[in-house]
Formats: structure tokens, C-alpha cells, sequence
């Protein structure tokens, strides 16, 4: 599987049309050794929705870290305000490695997906199970402290992004502040304590009226998809009649036998 995929790169399930780095390089938490993570989206030949069997809808490959969602599949993952999945389409324009025509169509129509309860839900959602994972962690451990650091940095980003979306309407990837996030996150995983208070306030914030709407609008989605699908059918081709062989007549309704 390509990491750097040119515009309309094939794969064998499919072919990329949005692709970029995501994770802590475009955070801004990135330091030398840090993984490089990439996330995308394909396309599957529609003729390949049509049978018995369904193509897969992700591709996922560590070393390097590949995830690939399936356009649908995305979509889903984006009306439901999947903090993961969502970040593809707020990318800062030097982290795309991949944005065909209809990947930028996507782009475009990102702030359709989003809604105020979904938001509330998914990143509150994670930030959670960020905090309980710091609950559960040995700290006096250096590399189970340094996941707990980890997962500190991501619940504080987490937090501050559901705010900012809830606020503004926009999901801000690349950090302003970078090391403020992250020597926060670092007292947080001494102190997990210390988190409650910004989980309970950001909770409160977002109770709150904002600029989101109740629900996300799934029609520029839906026509999105469908674009995508018409993108990539190729019917199938019938083949020739054998030499000789009568000609049969489409036309026509089907009598009964016997």
C-alpha cells in the first residue's frame, strides 16, 4: 500500500482520493523518533458493491501507519462527528499527500457534517476514555509514564477542539499552542485529578448554545457519494457471441414455458 499516493493512485481495493499525515505531526506534539501517522480515503469500483460479497470497507497497516477508510464508510464515521476520522478534511494544506478532484469536493463540504450533539458525544466521548486511562496507569513506570503523557496531551486537545468547534464552527488540527498543551498534559498525567475540572467545564461549555447545528445535513454527502460512485463504475462488458450463435432479442418480456 502506497504511503505518499499521487492523485488517483489505484490500489487493489480501490483508489485514494484524500490522503495527508495526521495524528501528532499535525498536532504539533511531534519530537524526533515520533511515529508517522497517515490517514485516507478510497473509492472501491462500484461494480464491486453489486454482488454477494462486500469489498473492505478499511485498510489498516502499521510500519508504516496506514489507516484507509472506504468513501462510505467515511462518511459515516464524519456524520457522527468521529474525531479520527473528521480530522482528513480540516488538514493544514501542507499535510495532504493526496486530494483528487472529488477529495477536494469533500473538503469543501466539510462543515455539513458536523452537529452540536455529535461533537459533545465523540470528543467528550474520547477525552473520557483518555482520563480513565490515566486512572489506571503506574506512572512510576518511565514508558507507562510517558503513555500516560501521551494520553494527558490527547485529552487536553480533545477538549479544547470540541469547544473550538462548538464555538466557531472550526476544527482547528495544528495547534497554536503546542507546548502549553503539552506541559499541561504532562502535570495532568502526575495529577490526574487535575483533569475533572477541564472535562466538567468543557462539558458545561458545550451544554451551552453554540454555532452547530442539532443535526448534520447528509445530503451534500449523499451527493458526494454518488458522484463518487458514477466516478467509478465501469459496467461490465458482454461477451461477444460465439461464432454462429443465434442472436437473442432484450426486448421482449418473458413468456411462459411448458
Amino acid at each position: 500500500m502506497p504511503t505518499t499516493a499521487a492523485p488517483g493512485t489505484v490500489l487493489a481495493s480501490g483508489t485514494v482520493l484524500l490522503s495527508g499525515i495526521v495524528g501528532s505531526t499535525a498536532y504539533g506534539f511531534a519530537h524526533a523518533g515520533s511515529d508517522l501517522d497517515r490517514l485516507g480515503l478510497f473509492a472501491v469500483p462500484t461494480e464491486e458493491l453489486h454482488g454477494l460479497h462486500r469489498p473492505a470497507e478499511s485498510h489498516v497497516t502499521t510500519e508504516p501507519d496506514v489507516t484507509l477508510h472506504e468513501a462510505a464508510k467515511w462518511c459515516r464515521l464524519a456524520l457522527s462527528c468521529n474525531p479520527t476520522a473528521s480530522e482528513l478534511v480540516w488538514l493544514p494544506e501542507d499535510l495532504y499527500e493526496t486530494a483528487t478532484p472529488l477529495g477536494r469536493e469533500l473538503v469543501g463540504i466539510r462543515s455539513s457534517f458536523l452537529s452540536a450533539p455529535a461533537v459533545r458525544k465523540a470528543y467528550l466521548g474520547y477525552a473520557d476514555q483518555q482520563f480513565r486511562k490515566l486512572l489506571t496507569r503506574d506512572t512510576t513506570d518511565p514508558a507507562t509514564r510517558r503513555r500516560a503523557a501521551k494520553h494527558a496531551r490527547h485529552l487536553v486537545r480533545l477538549v479544547e477542539q470540541a469547544v473550538r468547534l462548538h464555538r466557531t464552527g472550526r476544527n482547528l488540527i495544528r495547534l497554536p499552542d503546542p507546548d502549553r498543551v503539552r506541559d499541561l498534559g504532562e502535570r495532568i498525567a502526575d495529577r490526574p485529578a487535575a483533569a475533572e475540572q477541564l472535562l466538567a467545564d468543557a462539558a458545561d461549555r458545550l451544554a451551552r448554545p453554540g454555532v452547530l447545528p442539532d443535526t448534520p445535513d447528509p445530503r451534500p454527502a449523499e451527493a458526494w457519494l454518488r458522484r463518487v460512485r458514477a466516478a467509478h463504475y465501469s459496467p461490465p462488458q458482454a461477451p461477444p457471441p460465439a461464432p454462429g450463435a443465434p442472436t437473442q432479442s432484450t426486448g421482449g418480456a418473458l413468456g411462459p414455458t411448458g
